[in-house]
């Protein structure tokens, strides 16, 4: 069994490292593209990937908090003590409602729909942050096209009827994943503990 969760996990890592980086240069357009086969340039090396990766109490904008991020300095080290701001709804955070758009951001939505339906149904995100139907839509999809052979998709595999606390974590993990600079996944990643 942890044989075959391990390499579940590193076919969605693989397949999150290609589509992170097409959709942060689709959404963002930074100066730097990030490239799908190198993962030395992301992470807070990388303004963007910095940026979705900064603590949401923190404002990556601030030279300081930059500098002080990319120098670990005591005043700002990352770690999983708070959201990054790639899980907030439109990268935005309300510091006097921690929740609010938590978990609702495009990236978030892409990636799940693209580990537990198909990575096709991920370009369909809107980036509403309504993931409730995702699971829903992609049955009637299905149902719709029953005459078609399609490939079953993970969620129906695991016989998976909505989106969980347990499937949020695990995208959030992948994605934080897939835009740090780290080449191989570890539990512990400088300060910050999966």
């Amino acid at each position: 069994l942890k044989r075959g969760a391990d390499a579940a996990r590193g076919d969605d890592t693989s397949t999150l490292k290609d589509l992170v980086a097409t959709w942060v240069n689709q959404d963002f357009r930074p100066t730097l593209l990030l490239r799908s086969d190198d993962k030395q340039l992301r992470g807070f090396a990388h303004d963007v990937c910095g940026k979705l990766l900064c603590p949401a109490e923190w404002d990556w904008d601030h030279n300081v908090v930059k500098a002080g991020i990319r120098d670990r300095t005591s005043d700002f080290i990352v770690s999983e003590n708070s959201w990054p701001l790639f899980v907030y709804e439109n990268y935005t955070f309300s510091s006097g409602n921690l929740e609010k758009g938590l978990f609702m951001s495009k990236i978030m939505v892409q990636a799940f729909k693209a580990i537990f339906t198909s990575p096709s149904s991920a370009r369909e995100a809107d980036g509403d942050g309504d993931g409730a139907d995702i699971l829903e839509n992609n049955r009637r999809a299905r149902r719709a096209l029953s005459q078609v052979k399609v490939k079953t998709c993970v969620a129906s595999i695991i016989n998976m009827r909505k989106v969980t606390p347990r499937s949020i974590a695990y995208v959030a993990c992948q994605v934080r994943f897939a835009l740090s600079g780290i080449s191989s996944w570890r539990t512990v990643d400088g300060d910050f503990d999966y």
